[in-house]
């Protein structure tokens, strides 16, 4: 396997519900944000989308867009693409491998990690996406939770994590904050990490913690090299 993020250093925040959090992540230097279009208390519109690259390309800021979806049909995932235009489309459900050749845009998959995993497990999860014609650039890792499909702030297991980040494009998620990010980033060697609850504060994102979290990231990520 092959690591294809072009860089490393990625941070994405994700869950973002309104322009004025956009702008604050990307004046922060957050590579890219996350707007989640699945069933959520942080479910937003696809034409949000549109409004915070416009507000975005105003003041000269350009981190990817991603759209997180969950089970989309496939028809709903065109619909997406095309009225969104997103950067990167994050697959965060249960979808199959098959569903990429459907999908004219950059797409990252979410691979949620049950505890007591073993490696050759989760590999076995990983692989069918990387190995096919149009292949994920990135998977993104976070801890199972039933019922859930993400941003539950359940720390994942960096020592399963740091494994799999020696071969594959791996964005470490699930319980990062602002407190613990740089531990995260010296343990695990991530291509990139991902937070959404942890720069929250009473549910709603802190633009204190986002600039912090982002800060942090960076250093942690600067240090590696």
């Amino acid at each position: 396997m092959i690591k294809t993020l072009d860089k490393q250093g990625y941070v994405k925040i994700c869950g973002i519900q309104n322009v004025r959090h956009a702008i604050v992540a990307a004046q922060a230097g957050s590579d890219a944000l996350g707007f989640v279009l699945a069933p959520s208390r942080r479910r937003v519109d696809a034409s949000l989308v549109v409004e915070v690259r416009e507000h975005l390309t105003r003041i000269g800021k350009s981190p990817r867009l991603v759209a997180v979806v969950v089970n989309e049909h496939e028809d709903a995932l065109r619909e997406i693409v095309e009225l969104a235009q997103p950067d990167v489309v994050q697959l965060s459900g249960d979808e199959e491998p098959g569903v990429l050749s459907t999908i004219d845009a950059t797409v990252c998959r979410t691979i949620r990690v049950p505890h007591g995993s073993s490696f050759d497990r989760v590999q076995g999860m990983i692989d069918p996406w990387l190995d096919h014609d149009n292949p994920v650039e990135a998977v993104l890792f976070e801890s199972y939770s039933s019922g859930h499909f993400g941003g539950t702030g359940k720390v994942a297991d960096w020592e399963l994590a740091a494994r799999l980040a020696e071969t594959y494009p791996v964005i470490l998620a699930g319980g990062l904050t602002p407190e613990n990010i740089m531990s995260g980033i010296d343990t695990v060697h991530p291509y990139g990490v991902d937070v959404s609850s942890g720069v929250e504060t009473d549910g709603i994102k802190d633009p204190d913690r986002i600039r912090l979290f982002v800060d942090r990231a960076d250093h942690a990520f600067q240090a590696m090299t």
